[in-house]
């Protein structure tokens, strides 16, 4: 029988951690299909902070970093400006990326370092208990906003490919969903551009992952997948925003 599908080289062999249905999963998954496809896993270095994505280290299969909660892009610009043939990504989730590290994101971003950003999107802070986090709904229901967000108190969800997509710097900047087929392709290919992009020394890349947390969003998986259609791309709009690639810019 022809076997049409095997793990990625580029993750080990053991299974990953995260909650069943969670969309990290699809996540890790298609790293390691780009990270293959372009053969630079031992050239690859991924750069981990807290949260669910800390998990990454049982399941990808290059080297990896451990930065303080938050700081993934600063470390990551460290080690590239230090080792420049390196294919450098930082692998974060919403609580971390856009709360306690967002002037580390931003800045990484404004100055154009040569890196690549993965930033999964769950809506919630997954790992630490189900608290809001800056890119919650509003609405939503947290363990933090019981009565779900108020933007009167808590303010509006931040849109951080819109952000980002607006400093001069970032070249490529891309929001792709995981709950379809389609989101899903896109999605790797999205990955493997930002990759090429580093490789090639074009500058600084961030992609943005529409996922779920059945655990904390309190529904099951196919509700989340649901939710994620019917809700969080209504407001995280998925697209390219910036592309600096190629011949003019996109959206």
């Amino acid at each position: 029988m022809e076997k049409r599908m095997e793990k990625p080289e580029s993750l080990r062999k053991n299974g990953h951690k995260f909650c069943p249905g969670c969309l990290h999963g699809v996540a890790t998954r298609l790293i390691g299909e780009a990270v293959d496809e372009l053969g630079i896993q031992d050239k690859m270095v991924g750069v981990i902070a807290v949260g669910c994505a800390n998990l990454t280290q049982l399941y990808f299969d290059f080297d990896l970093i451990g930065a303080a909660h938050g700081r993934a892009a600063a470390v990551a610009t460290g080690f590239k400006r230090m080792s420049k043939d390196s294919v450098v990504m930082c692998y974060q989730g919403d609580g971390d990326l856009s709360s306690i590290g967002i002037a580390e994101t931003l800045h990484a971003a404004n100055r154009g370092e040569n890196i690549t950003v993965i930033f999964i999107n769950n809506c919630i802070y997954g790992m630490t208990g189900g608290q809001m986090a800056p890119t919650t709904l509003v609405g939503q229901k947290t363990t933090t906003t019981v009565y779900g967000r108020d933007p009167l108190h808590e303010g509006n969800p931040l849109k951080m490919a819109e952000l980002i997509a607006g400093l001069e710097s970032p070249v490529y900047v891309a929001r792709f969903p995981l709950h379809t087929a389609k989101g899903i392709r896109d999605a790797k290919a999205g990955i493997k551009k930002a990759f090429q992009n580093q490789i090639e020394k074009k500058g600084y890349s961030f992609v943005e992952l529409l996922s779920n947390c059945p655990t904390n969003w309190k529904m099951t998986p196919l509700q989340t997948l649901e939710h994620i259609e019917n809700s969080v791309s209504k407001y995280f709009v998925p697209g390219v925003y910036k592309d600096l690639t190629k011949e003019g810019e996109t959206k």
